[in-house]
């Protein structure tokens, strides 16, 4: 049914596309720029020597059976200098990440701070909140109102203490952030996303992604500016919707069109898939802990044949340890 609303709406669709074409390359250019510039003024950052790291999968498109699950992440992360929750999924919106956070028991009390890895609606807490750039107080972390809400561009909240993480910087329980890496997505803007970085006694850094919109590429460059410690462990997504998209409205695979970074007539393709591959290859990572709600099946199988370290698919409902090593 969309070919004749589209057919309808052609002549005014050639329009706005041509105009958001010419946008959207300027906005190619000035992120290209920021990033740039921000690495260029980055300097290296002195990452604390971790014992652990427990992350505990709350909101994920893959689930353990009995839990709740969603096209977008929400975990929780544990080191042993505290604890932080990397973005809220759909927040209220979807059911998933209240059921899992109360199967999995995890207790948010102890947790020093939420950070927000984009301002996109699965994982800033729905699309209301998207809407509205306000960050919501979703079900289940009411133990988290009032506490800091680390974000890499401009938003608001009622419930947090809105900190702009707008360049690399030491976060709570010895985690840092990349700061703002950009990207110019073709329908939905330009978009600033953060990345974690955790380093990890006797076997390097962790490198932990939202949607990884940047590209991993230029996640992994930003990594090696702030610290020249080798990289273990790349956690998270790598949004590379191939052959389908997780995310589906009626007639419509939604990141294969809207987040895509790419005008609708064009896709990712295997080149995109190729790069990631290459890009993790020469970080050196020894494991991948892939998220799945911004990739298919087809993708995954790729990195699992090609990339050189182990590869596990996160699932919600599940914790996963990288533990240091002990001397001697």
């Amino acid at each position: 049914m969309w070919w004749p609303a589209l057919a309808l709406a052609s002549p005014l669709l050639v329009i706005l596309l041509l105009a958001k074409s010419r946008r959207f390359q300027e906005n190619l250019d000035k992120a290209r720029a920021a990033n740039q510039a921000l690495m260029a003024q980055a300097l290296p950052l002195y990452l604390p020597e971790l014992e652990y790291l427990d992350m505990t999968i709350l909101v994920e498109e893959r689930h353990c059976d009995g839990y709740g699950h969603a096209p977008g992440i929400s975990y929780h992360l544990e080191t042993n200098r505290g604890s932080l929750l990397f973005d809220l999924g759909y927040g209220d919106e979807d059911p998933a990440l209240s059921l899992n956070i109360n199967k999995t028991g995890i207790d948010l009390t102890k947790a020093s701070c939420l950070v927000i890895s984009h301002l996109h609606p699965d994982h800033m807490g729905g699309f209301g909140a998207h809407k509205r750039n306000r960050i919501p107080l979703a079900a289940g972390c009411s133990d988290l109102k009032g506490l800091p809400c680390y974000v890499p561009d401009r938003t608001e909240s009622d419930a947090f203490d809105v900190c702009l993480q707008d360049k690399p910087g030491l976060l709570p329980a010895g985690l840092a952030s990349t700061g703002p890496l950009e990207r110019s997505l073709f329908l939905m803007g330009p978009t600033r996303e953060q990345a974690l970085l955790a380093r990890i006694k006797g076997k390097g850094v962790v490198v932990i992604t939202g949607c990884g919109h940047p590209t991993i590429e230029v996640i992994l460059a930003m990594t090696r500016r702030l610290t020249k410690e080798p990289v273990y462990a790349v956690v998270g997504g790598l949004h590379l919707p191939v052959t389908e998209s997780p995310l589906k409205k009626p007639g419509l695979q939604v990141q294969m069109i809207w987040g895509t970074g790419k005008p609708p007539w064009k896709r990712i393709n295997d080149r995109d898939v190729d790069r990631a591959v290459n890009a993790i290859n020469r970080a050196g990572a020894k494991e991948i802990y892939l998220s799945s709600h911004d990739i298919c099946d087809y993708a995954i199988d790729r990195l699992d044949r090609e990339t050189d370290g182990r590869l596990t698919c996160l699932e919600a409902g599940r914790s996963y340890r990288i533990a240091g090593t002990v001397p001697g």
